[in-house]
């Protein structure tokens, strides 16, 4: 795994940023991608103080962050211009690639690059070669949670990238996030993503085929949940989902289908890619798919439910 560091990381922690309030350096950083997830980063970086610059491919997406503080973008250069940290939250590796090919050569050499898309393996190694190729700092920082724990600020970020380099980016990892899981070499935070997700992703299918099958068999739900509680089989994550569904409370989402089922296709490819038969992820990948013809495709991904009827 190469190291990237950029040709020009050594000046990455000497970039000025400001002292803000209660003397915390605050920075420019350019937020490329304000879907669910990077809309509500972008919200808690302005909360910290920094100067936010937001581009989404679809502006109505990114034009209600201009009444939170952020310079809305009409270009990727000109939301990362002058950027001290440039973050990308877009959908999967080849928008990342094609995004950041448009605005990298407005990005100042030194500046930090955090790159939270979940993509593949194949894709986190050429992102970072093309970082170094632009004399950018390149961090492997995908994060963990949803809707809610990202609009609180509280995800989990796994950051792999060079250590003299993360005190200058803390300051975002702090903004979005309420732990910060530090890994040394781009490729293993998305390493560990994808491990995270694939337990995940397992999770929300077990339980929308156990609802499926209680409702088929005639048996109240409550009762299963009622069995079950304060045992080992009894599960937070479990009740939230079964929740959600049974509720009618699938939109908006938390995490939706279509980005759920990208997740787990990447999972499976970088099982099979290391000599793994994922069965679990595969048929999961495929219950996504069809909950998404099925036209749930923008639910959250406890609509999975669906896809065990065939209407």
């Amino acid at each position: 795994m190469r190291r990237s560091r950029g040709r020009h990381a050594e000046e990455s922690w000497q970039r000025p940023g400001r002292r803000g309030r209660m003397g915390r350096m605050t920075l420019t950083v350019g937020v490329l991608g304000t879907g669910i997830m990077g809309a509500a980063m972008a919200r808690n970086l302005l909360k910290a103080g920094h100067t936010v610059r937001v581009w989404n491919r679809s502006q109505d997406k990114a034009a209600p962050l201009a009444a939170d503080g952020a310079e809305v973008a009409a270009t990727p250069a000109d939301a990362v211009k002058d950027a001290d940290v440039v973050l990308t939250m877009l959908y999967d590796g080849g928008a990342v690639r094609e995004v950041m090919a448009s605005a990298a050569g407005a990005v100042p050499n030194g500046a930090i690059w955090v790159q939270s898309t979940t993509v593949s393996l194949e894709d986190v190694d050429r992102l970072a070669e093309q970082a170094e190729e632009r004399g950018l700092v390149f961090f492997d920082a995908p994060v963990l949670g949803t809707r809610q724990p990202a609009e609180a600020g509280q995800l989990t970020v796994l950051a792999a990238g060079p250590a003299d380099s993360r005190e200058a980016v803390t300051p975002v990892f702090e903004a979005v996030g309420a732990r910060t899981v530090w890994l040394d070499q781009p490729g293993e935070a998305t390493r560990l993503k994808l491990v995270a997700n694939s337990w995940v992703l397992a999770l929300t299918h077990a339980g929308a085929e156990t609802l499926s099958l209680a409702e088929a068999l005639g048996v109240d739900p409550d009762k299963f949940l009622q069995l079950i509680e304060g045992g080992p089989l009894d599960n937070g994550y479990l009740r939230t989902k079964l929740g959600l569904t049974r509720g009618d409370k699938l939109s908006p989402a938390s995490f939706a289908v279509n980005t759920a089922e990208k997740d787990a296709r990447l999972i499976a490819e970088a099982g099979r890619s290391h000599g793994v038969r994922l069965d679990l992820v595969e048929a999961g990948a495929e219950r996504f798919r069809r909950a998404t013809e099925q036209g749930h495709g923008d639910k959250d991904m406890a609509a999975t439910y669906y896809a065990s009827f065939d209407k």
